[in-house]
């Protein structure tokens, strides 16, 4: 098999450059004798790759006798051209993805083979509700079932679970009850393969023998998933506001969004035959109203003369305002909280405890900073607070939960009698 020219691949690059000192190249020229299987394989016209594929998956499926005679191939595929067929082995042994038996006068599939034919199998297995998540998500699992967990395959699932998150954002926020609802049927579709994946990040925040950017990859998995878990309510509270503004058609028990639904499954052939005899073949203009003509011809005449003839000059330099002494405190305490919330998060993640005190939490040195912080925990979870990017939309996402709060607690403290009994605890799927 031809191997790749240093040369030739210099061309592709700035002059000065190295390809060799370039890690991203190292790695894909290092696994160049699998890669050019794929590229024997899907070379050439969308038939030949069919054919291709075809033949040596059955060549492959043969577990219990793998090697085969000229004669078993040209009795298994009795079905296809002898021409082609014979076209077909000659770019499979050319390729090497076939191996001759001198010996026993046989063929078998090479190693770049099977590894090849062991990709594709789980990729075609993968074909239904979201290819791309459930074969991301084995990847990850495989890798760490025998040890060896990709980076590269954590970076991939984390992107594909931004982009569903952002996809699935989208649509709420468009008002649009035909894409929400798509949107959560595909939210449905792609759920158990959310549920499968936070299994395995479940299983490899618990391998202490991670190195650090691993860790790092699993814990951003984890909260992407828990922001796609809080959308499920999401879809459902906006779906009810919306069932709210439909309008009943009299009593015919249809509503606007059947009428909306109807339409859009008509083609526009039929549309244009219910419309027929509805228009006007001379429309009359009611947009050009006079008011409006008036305000387009005042501004014609006059008001980009005007413009024209005005000194456009900079405004002098002025001090920017100060801030108001109370806010810029109540936005340190704020993220003062934000910082302390957090190391609680993690320290209930690296002990294993169910849940903490919000003492350790909302405590400050005085009253009205306690009360402030106490305030600010109410937002957590919170889905309308979660739309900017302040320190309030950042509390409102920090996966935590508050239960209990049935009595109060005496603490040990000059300015604060009685405290609720609340904990915290990591914020769970009901």
């Amino acid at each position: 098999m031809t191997g790749l020219s240093v040369h030739s691949l210099s061309d592709f690059f700035q002059p000065g450059i190295d390809p060799d000192g370039l890690s991203s190249v190292n790695r894909l020229t290092a696994a160049w004798p699998y890669l050019s299987v794929f590229i024997t394989l899907f070379r050439g016209g969308d038939e030949e790759v069919l054919l291709r594929l075809l033949v040596l998956r059955e060549l492959g499926n043969r577990a219990d006798a793998p090697l085969w005679t000229p004669a078993e191939i040209a009795q298994r595929f009795a079905y296809l051209n002898p021409t082609k067929l014979d076209t077909i082995l000659k770019r499979l042994r050319e390729g090497e993805l076939l191996v001759w038996e001198s010996d026993g006068g046989r063929y078998q599939l090479s190693e770049g083979a099977r590894v090849a034919l062991a990709a594709l199998a789980t990729m075609i297995d993968f074909a239904g509700d979201d290819v791309e998540l459930g074969y991301l998500t084995s990847q990850v699992a495989a890798g760490q079932a025998v040890g060896q967990v990709s980076d590269e395959a954590l970076r991939h699932l984390l992107a594909r679970l931004n982009e569903l998150y952002a996809e699935f954002e989208a649509a709420l926020e468009s008002q649009s009850e035909f894409r929400i609802r798509a949107a959560q049927h595909r939210l449905d579709a792609v759920w158990r393969w959310v549920a499968k994946s936070t299994e395995v990040v479940r299983r490899l925040t618990a391998d202490d023998t991670l190195d650090l950017a691993t860790l790092n990859q699993a814990q951003a998995i984890a909260l992407a998933q828990s922001r796609m878990l809080a959308l499920a309510g999401t879809f459902e509270r906006r779906l009810a506001q919306l069932a709210a503004q439909r309008v009943h058609l009299g009593s015919s028990g249809l509503t606007s969004t059947d009428i909306a639904d109807w339409l859009r499954r008509q083609q526009v052939g039929q549309l244009a035959t219910q419309l027929s005899g509805c228009l006007s073949l001379c429309p009359e203009p009611a947009f050009l109203a006079t008011p409006e003509l008036a305000d387009v011809a005042e501004f014609e005449l006059l008001a980009r003369e005007r413009a024209k003839a005005g000194v456009a000059v900079l405004p002098g330099a002025e001090a920017a305002p100060l801030a108001d002494a109370p806010e810029v405190e109540r936005l340190f305490a704020a993220e003062a909280m934000y910082d302390e919330l957090l190391q609680l998060g993690l320290e209930l993640g690296e002990s294993g405890a169910a849940e903490l005190p919000i003492a350790r939490a909302v405590l400050a040195d005085s009253y009205n900073e306690t009360a402030y912080r106490l305030s600010l925990l109410s937002l957590l979870g919170d889905p309308e607070s979660r739309g900017d990017a302040s320190i309030v939309a950042a509390l409102a996402k920090l996966p935590l939960q508050l239960t209990g709060g049935d009595a109060v607690i005496e603490p040990d403290h000059p300015e604060v009698a009685a405290l609720s009994d609340a904990r915290l605890r990591p914020h769970t799927p009901n």
